[in-house]
């Protein structure tokens, strides 16, 4: 008997002490265990939770979704799992570490599993929550970098739109669709005449402010489907999706009657070619 009550209290501390949240609840959700990494991170006692309703303590818990998870622990008598990517988090605990790349909640992996009693009925579900906060914003981090590159990768430093290796390729991939559908796109090329002498005589600073002027109005004039590149020096070109020869030059019309009212240093002609 001595040696039992032993081997419980050990049970007990290592319950108390682990560095995860542990939760038991019955079929009626009552909450049979709750340990310190749980009453430190939710400011719920155990003494004020233990053998009460879950959903009564804890008032904005998931809980249509976390009764599903739960009965189906009992009903199929398996672990189940909750994965951060899918659901960030179970409790709404603060997320404390240094640096939180706008986690301000903390991330969470939940485990549910089964516990039978001596007949080997299933009579208790235990959840443990692992803080995965680290491995979040690892992650997180990670996709946002390899996003920043693929972006960079594609455009063109100056104008921010599409580099000419990038457009070339977007230029093979709606020629191949547009064959395939026999449907009809146009390209729209042009160029600013005379832009030497802006640098000549006004620096390149001046001439690249001409070049971000002229592809920001390029930006805002095209749909959300046309694709526009920078092809080289001052040279731009955009592919228009769906777009008949008129409609091309309807297009370059209006971008042209737009670049008149943009107050550049000097007033330059502009060249405007039109492919289809």
């Amino acid at each position: 008997m001595n040696s039992d009550m032993s081997d419980f209290h050990w049970a007990m501390q290592i319950i108390g002490d682990l560095d995860a949240g542990l939760i038991v609840v019955d079929k009626d959700f009552k909450v049979c265990a709750w340990n310190n990494f749980m009453q430190s991170y939710s400011g719920i006692t155990a003494e004020k939770i233990l053998g009460k309703n879950l959903f009564e303590i804890v008032l904005d818990l998931p809980k249509s979704w976390l009764i599903k998870k739960v009965m189906t622990s009992f009903s199929l008598n398996t672990r189940g799992f909750s994965c951060w990517e899918d659901r960030p988090y179970l409790f709404k605990f603060k997320n404390f570490t240094p640096i939180s790349n706008g986690l301000t909640e903390m991330r969470q992996n939940i485990t549910f599993s089964p516990l039978t009693d001596v007949n080997g009925n299933v009579s208790h579900i235990s959840l443990i929550i692992h803080d995965v906060t680290e491995i979040a914003k690892n992650k997180l981090h990670l996709e946002h970098s390899n996003h920043q590159l693929s972006t960079l990768s594609k455009t063109d430093g100056l104008t921010q739109l599409f580099n000419r290796a990038y457009w070339e390729s977007r230029l093979k991939k709606e020629f191949n669709e547009a064959r395939a559908a026999e449907r009809v796109s146009s390209i729209v090329i042009f160029d600013i005449d005379h832009f030497k002498q802006v640098n000549d005589n006004y620096g390149h600073t001046v001439g690249d402010d001409v070049i971000r002027d002229a592809a920001e109005l390029l930006r805002k004039t095209s749909r959300n489907t046309d694709i526009c590149g920078r092809y080289g020096g001052e040279e731009f070109t955009v592919i228009l999706p769906y777009t008949n020869a008129e409609q091309a030059l309807y297009f370059t019309e209006r971008y042209v009657n737009a670049l008149k009212k943009v107050p550049f240093q000097q007033k330059m002609e502009r060249s405007i070619i039109v492919l289809v």
